[in-house]
């Protein structure tokens, strides 16, 4: 998550892929500046914002930073909820003069505020007062791509590599993600790829009442398991709600 002012907000986005760009240039051994692909999560009521009348603001952002900038269609729903991606091609100064545009335009939009502050909102949400930078997301195919954080990947000609996360389900929230009869768990596997194990009752996360929930595979595919598995602790979460 990142929140604050807008200079703040663009300071840390630009520090945190310096940071990750530079891995990418070690492990090259490329002296040219690279070009990046990043994706942004931005709720589809505010993508009008964006775009502009005919086309107008999203054409003067790609001339005003040189950055390549495409917005997915409508009925391509990355999450399962009403979010759109904003994909962002070109070297660092350009991705940022680019992520600096669409901050700034989105925080003119109302709608944007209300939709990152709901129950439902992704990542990258912001505190009431302040304003919350789109999320990051994965571009391209697994093959192409290295993971040097959370949710961000870079071009990189190296084979990915297998991996595994670890992370936290509330007890009583296991069993939206299993389903009946473990439907819902094997959905996950077999739409992202990877393995999902959950610990077993009373194997917590230290200090939580939390079970752990291991994905393992590639990159992309802990992600969207990820992605699919927090999608049902938010439904289980908001019916908990409903019922207080």
């Amino acid at each position: 998550m990142v929140s604050g002012a807008i200079n703040e907000i663009l300071k840390a986005v630009e520090l945190i892929l310096s940071k990750l760009l530079s891995e990418v240039n070690s492990e090259n051994d490329n002296d040219a500046e690279p070009k990046s692909k990043v994706r942004l999560v931005v709720p589809n009521g505010s993508c009008g914002r964006i775009i502009g009348k005919g086309g107008a603001t999203i054409r003067s952002f790609i001339e005003d930073s040189q950055a390549g900038i495409k917005i997915s269609p409508q009925d391509n729903n990355y999450f399962g909820i009403n979010d759109r991606l904003v994909t962002l091609t070109g070297t660092l100064d350009e991705q940022m003069h680019a992520v600096d545009l669409i901050v700034s335009k989105l925080s003119e939009d109302s709608h944007y505020s209300q939709s990152i502050n709901s129950p439902m909102s992704y990542p990258g949400v912001s505190s009431s007062g302040y304003h919350g930078a789109p999320s990051l997301l994965p571009s391209g195919n697994p093959s192409d791509y290295i993971t040097n954080g959370p949710g961000v990947k870079f071009e990189n000609s190296k084979e990915e590599r297998s991996n595994s996360l670890t992370i936290g389900v509330l007890d009583g929230h296991v069993g939206f993600v299993v389903g009946r009869g473990g439907r819902n768990i094997m959905e996950i596997s077999q739409t992202s790829g990877a393995r999902v194990k959950i610990s077993d009752r009373g194997d917590y996360i230290s200090g939580t009442s939390e079970r752990k929930v291991t994905i393992t595979g590639s990159q992309r595919a802990i992600h969207t398991a990820e992605s699919m598995i927090l999608k049902k602790v938010a439904y289980a979460t908001e019916k908990a709600i409903e019922v207080e």
